[in-house]
């Protein structure tokens, strides 16, 4: 049975349910999905109205929950969602941007931007829009995507059954392209696994000793700390660990080049970032590593450094990154 008859006989549910996955961070294919229910709707087995209905009403529900989500965990849940990417750098810095870039606007056209689609109430959360806000700009996004993908398949319905029809003389060809994909999709996570348990293990520090050996330290050896926060942007008012540097991830590079002065054979570098098992100050410590310079990392990062009473002191404005301010 294909998408087209398991659309049309169960199309409400299965529109509903597609759009609530996708929205809650799961890879579904939308724009399929809504075409199919367009043409199914052209076919008379379901309406158009209800569709659009159903699927706008699951996707704001979708957005909704991410939104409370970002506005209570804030860039922990977006790290955690972009953990399913190829590259999740690249997905918290790109999205950021994006929205950072165009403000709440950036959700009236987020569904139709791959990678922001799933990310983008999750920020509008984690800035603190005012609910209100959010559910109005969001619910014009949602129904401009919803209404555009349902019609277009309405419109195009006999042109679809004849690609759907065209894809069935192919079933056998499709079926071993997608398990192709799937396989080699599996193997890069398999090689990628085994090529970090190769890498060197980099040394970890409890914050509370690194506290105390600061207070006894006899300063014949200079002792960096440098902050590698992944996200790349400063809340208002956000603190770092005093007198430590700024080092950026995404520009590793450049931040190597102004680095070399303190990088000595007397010299050691601890790293803290705010990611799950520190993950970006491990990365950075590796390169930095390559450049014979001692290197650890903080477990625990910021929280754990101020939970052992280390002193702190406010980014300095250099450093910080105006955000959208909702009101």
């Amino acid at each position: 049975m294909n998408l087209l008859n398991v659309i049309a006989h169960h199309g409400y549910a299965v529109t509903s349910i597609a759009l609530f996955a996708a929205c809650c961070g799961l890879p579904m294919p939308l724009s399929v999905v809504l075409l199919t229910a367009g043409a199914a709707a052209h076919g008379g087995s379901l309406s158009l109205g209800v569709v659009i209905l159903c699927a706008f009403s699951s996707a704001l529900l979708g957005d909704t929950l991410m939104y409370l989500g970002g506005r209570y965990t804030g860039w922990w849940m977006l790290t955690n969602i972009c953990k399913f990417s190829m590259n999740p750098e690249a997905c918290v810095f790109t999205s950021a941007r994006q929205f950072y870039k165009r403000g709440p606007r950036a959700l009236m056209f987020a569904k139709f931007v791959p990678g922001l689609a799933t990310v983008a109430a999750i920020l509008a959360g984690s800035l603190n829009m005012r609910m209100r806000r959010f559910l109005a700009t969001d619910g014009l996004g949602v129904l401009l995507y919803v209404s555009a993908w349902t019609v277009s398949g309405y419109v195009f319905a006999p042109f679809l059954r004849a690609v759907v029809a065209g894809v069935e003389r192919l079933a056998h060809f499709t079926a071993a392209t997608v398990s192709a994909i799937v396989v080699l999709y599996g193997l890069w996570l398999v090689l990628s696994a085994l090529r970090e348990s190769r890498l060197s293990v980099v040394e970890k520090v409890a914050a509370q000793d690194l506290f105390e050996m600061m207070r006894t330290a006899t300063h014949d050896r200079l002792l960096i700390i440098a902050d590698v926060r992944s996200h790349g942007y400063y809340d208002p008012g956000m603190l770092r660990i005093k007198n430590s540097i700024r080092v950026e991830p995404s520009r590793l590079k450049e931040e190597l080049e102004a680095l070399r002065e303190f990088m000595q054979p007397e010299c050691e570098i601890y790293l803290y970032c705010s990611c799950a098992h520190e993950a970006t100050s491990v990365r950075v410590a590796r390169m930095l590593e390559k450049e014979n310079c001692s290197t650890k990392v903080i477990r625990g990062g910021m929280k754990a450094w101020i939970k052992a009473g280390g002193e702190t002191e406010p980014v300095p404005l250099g450093d910080v990154e105006h955000l959208p301010r909702f009101e």
